[in-house]
């Protein structure tokens, strides 16, 4: 499988390290009153969608950025891939 990484351009997946599903950047607030609930839900529960599906790859034998997937998990098709920096900042996240 072929990344296009948006500064690197096209590169081997075996460069990447999957991490899992992108809303792990939405990691829930510590400080809520359901905290213990909302980080077992985020650590422990996951979907395991048939088709198109975000999700956070590492790139480990790179530049160790971040990158949001856009993949279909049935065909293995990338249709977009993002910084996860930019995705971050988009939904108000300053890390």
């Amino acid at each position: 499988m072929i990344i296009n990484h948006p500064l690197l351009g096209l590169r081997d997946a075996s460069e990447f390290t999957y991490l899992g599903d992108a809303s792990l950047i939405d990691r829930p607030d510590g400080t809520a009153e359901n905290a213990a609930d909302a980080f077992y839900d985020y650590a422990y529960l996951r979907d395991n969608p048939a088709g198109e599906h975000r999700e956070l790859w590492y790139h480990e034998a790179g530049d160790r950025s971040w990158l949001v997937v856009t993949r279909n998990t049935l065909t293995h098709e990338i249709s977009k891939v993002e910084l996860a920096r930019d995705v971050a900042r988009a939904r108000g996240r300053s890390k």
